[in-house]
């Protein structure tokens, strides 16, 4: 227990007037078509056109370090806005390609009919610069004139502005420089930062000023014109770099799929649906993913949470840890650099515990949010240990686990004592400054955890799953004890799950209810409410084998499962609402994560149910790409998943959780030390008649496999194998 004098807890119906880091709703996102780009800080919202407008809630534009640098963008031909023909985001996320045409114009007496000129956009992100090809042909079998017309604009605003806040005071714009070819934009900042956006044309524009640029180009027949534009975010003493052309900076972006993905696994089925699920998951997982000075990193998602956050994270790296290892171990080793030091109540931090979220904009470097490197995530330390252990499984890679170890040590000091508030071996929080959040497990909305009548509950909160991932980590902590020669220790840390276990089983089961209850609230009164976090106690095995089938039952049901997926709280709980954040929606990670515990207790019909409700969602959402969640409305019969208004897509976490759906059906387990792959009471769902799995890695040794759904379950073949491994299917 700490010595730390606690914080006086605000009460949980007044949390809402401290805390509105929430998006703020007037407004849905755009539209559900809006195109998506990202490359390491930096990332892009624009419509269908290719264009940056004030719609929806404005959330379209081009970010950088989690400032907006431009806010709008129009393309017009002879000041009329185009005609649409396409729009699409390649497979592999890498560039955005919109053809367009024009709409019927005239020029003095020149009448042109429409559909006679065809634009073709190509944009790409690399390094902090939107690069973008016009390509501008005429079909009109005679010579055309044509004014292409770009009209652009940077407000320079805070993400945490676009997302609702206000701002007492903000900055000054600074005059804009323009030379015959080139626009830039700056901004100083209260934090005394120059933020910059330079607008840069291959071809000097026959007209150029501060907010427009008009060419008027001679077509003749059938032939091409090309302009580039290069429009690059600048931040305080950054100076442009290297001149990167059009055809470079598209060849590294493709290439970082690549990179991100290394020598991991391939995965392909007989179901074309599903492969375009499988990629374009595949595909958002490496777009989200930046490198950072320890490896690769997993930014949670596009538009609101394109940074480091800790809990996102670990959990993409575990939904992606048996495809691609490098990502956990990148994941681990920011995490573990980043271990808070000391005591600093304004941003929820102790020593030994894993970071909540980063953020780099004006805002955060002023504190008018806390969340410049803020700590307030309960569960984010567990899942450290948890990920730790897991990577090690499954790569046999001892020196990156030596280089854990301590940090592992002083993780699970923080839970032993900053995250057990009073002494009873459960981890609870309470936020320590009224800046924080109120609630500090993934289901961070103020009114998330609550009582059977609807009551708020107080804290300190103890929750659920948090207690699951203890067990976990303290099992995992073992693990690796024991892999380290550390016997004592491991025997040490195996007890202290034993322990919790059994308490957590006294405390948390509600039998009534069938159910573990979603929390205990600061005088350790159950919250009892049938929730999906109750399901993680089947992930990290702290369940008791006794209560699995009753609980598979209760998260499974009617009232649990929508038809897509299993909502965050039943239908019949007192705050349901399928419309709510975290009180009634579908979240794809979450049923990922029930459904690898449902297999790992027996249940493998019930994740591939799971598994079957989220692939048919895939193929009702635009480009295959599950969102951050969805509304937990009741599966119609000819309808898709109805769309939460403001959810993030792509998302890592969503784009991961295929990858862990199929490790639960397939009942998957990499055992690297030991060199072997098992699948235990594999099974298919009847849209898949098979499934290759082409080098799947276990230590330094890989294989190939093909799995074929049977009459009663799944077989695993052995197509080709590199190495010294076992392949092991229990049935």
């Amino acid at each position: 227990m700490s010595d730390v004098t606690e914080p006086r807890p605000v009460p949980a119906e007044e949390a809402d007037l401290h805390q509105r880091y929430d998006v703020q709703a007037s407004s849905e996102l755009a539209d559900e078509h809006d195109q998506v780009l990202k490359h390491g800080e930096s990332f892009a919202v624009f419509d269908r056109h290719g264009d940056i407008r004030p719609v929806g809630l404005g959330e379209e534009g081009i970010y950088h370090h989690g400032t907006r640098h431009l806010s709008s963008l129009d393309l017009l031909i002879a000041g009329r806005r185009p005609l649409l023909l396409g729009s699409t985001t390649r497979m592999e996320n890498s560039r955005l390609a919109v053809d367009l045409t024009n709409p019927s114009y005239a020029v003095g007496d020149d009448e042109v009919a429409h559909s006679q000129v065809h634009v073709s956009r190509s944009k790409v992100l690399l390094d902090g610069v939107l690069h973008e090809r016009l390509i501008v042909r005429s079909f009109a079998r005679r010579p055309l004139r044509v004014v292409l017309e770009l009209s652009f604009g940077a407000d320079f605003v805070d993400i945490f502005e676009v997302r609702g806040m206000r701002r007492a005071a903000r900055g000054r714009n600074l005059a804009p420089k323009v030379t015959d070819r080139e626009v830039l934009l700056r901004y100083s900042g209260l934090d005394d930062v120059v933020r910059r956006t330079r607008i840069t044309f291959s071809r000097p524009p026959d007209t150029l000023d501060a907010e427009h640029a008009s060419l008027e180009l001679d077509l003749p027949d059938a032939q091409a014109l090309t302009i580039d534009v290069a429009i690059a975010c600048e931040l305080g003493d950054d100076r442009p770099g290297r001149h990167v052309a059009w055809e470079e900076a598209a060849g590294r972006a493709h290439d970082h799929l690549r990179d991100v993905i290394g020598d991991g696994s391939r995965i392909t089925s007989s179901n074309a649906a599903f492969n375009d699920w499988l990629d374009r998951s595949v595909a958002d997982l490496a777009m989200l993913t930046a490198s950072t000075r320890y490896g690769l990193y997993p930014y949670a998602g596009v538009p609101w949470f394109s940074t480091v956050f800790g809990r996102d994270g670990l959990i993409a790296a575990m939904q992606s840890l048996w495809l691609a290892p490098d990502i956990a171990r990148g994941v681990l080793g920011y995490l573990a650099a980043t271990l808070a030091d000391r005591v600093d109540p304004a941003h929820d931090a102790q020593p030994g515990k894993i970071l909540h979220e980063v953020r780099e904009g004006e805002m955060a470097a002023l504190g008018e949010i806390p969340f410049g490197r803020y700590y307030g995530s309960h569960d984010a330390t567990p899942l450290f240990v948890m990920l730790a252990a897991a990577f090690r499984r499954q790569t046999d890679d001892m020196a990156t686990t030596e280089r854990l170890w301590p940090h592992v040590e002083r993780a699970i000091g923080w839970m032993e004592d900053y995250g057990d508030l009073d002494g009873d071996g459960f981890l609870e929080y309470a936020r320590r400054a009224d800046s924080g959040l109120v609630q500090q497990g993934w289901k961070d909305s103020v009114d998330s955890i609550f009582h059977a009548d609807g009551r708020l509950a107080e804290a300190p909160i103890a929750l659920c799953e948090v207690q699951a991932y203890a067990y976990g980590a303290y099992h995992g902590a073992a693990q690796l004890a024991a892999a380290l020669g550390h016997e004592r220790r491991a025997r040490a840390l195996n007890r202290k799950a034993a322990t919790l276990q059994k308490r957590f089983d006294a405390a948390f089961w509600d039998d009534e209810l069938g159910t573990y209850v979603l929390a205990l609230d600061g005088d350790k009164q159950p919250c009892r409410v049938r929730a999906s976090n109750a399901g993680h106690a089947l992930l990290t095995g702290i369940a008791l084998p006794q209560r699995a089938e009753r609980l598979a039952q209760a998260l499974t049901d009617d009232a649990a499962f929508s038809g897509w997926g299993i909502r965050t709280v039943s239908a019949e709980s007192a705050r349901y609402n399928p419309m709510s954040y975290h009180n009634g929606s579908v979240w794809p990670h979450d049923n990922a994560l029930i459904a690898l515990g449902l297999a790992r207790y027996g249940f493998g019909d019930a994740a591939a149910r799971i598994l079957s409700g989220m692939f048919d969602a895939s193929r009702q959402i635009d480009l295959a790409r599950l969102p951050e969640l969805f509304c937990g409305f009741s599966r119609r019969p000819a309808d898709g998943p109805t769309r939460y208004p403001v959810a993030c897509s792509p998302q890592a976490w969503s784009a991961g959780a295929v990858f862990m759906l199929l490790e639960a059906v397939l009942g998957l387990e990499v055992d690297g030390p030991g060199r072997q792959v098992r699948f235990s009471h594999a099974v298919l769902p009847e849209f898949l008649d098979n499934l290759s799995i082409e080098g799947l890695h276990v230590g330094p040794a890989a294989v190939d496999l093909a799995v074929e759904r049977q009459a009663m379950g799944a077989g695993v073949r052995v197509v080709r194998r590199q190495g010294d491994l076992q392949v092991i299917a229990v049935k």
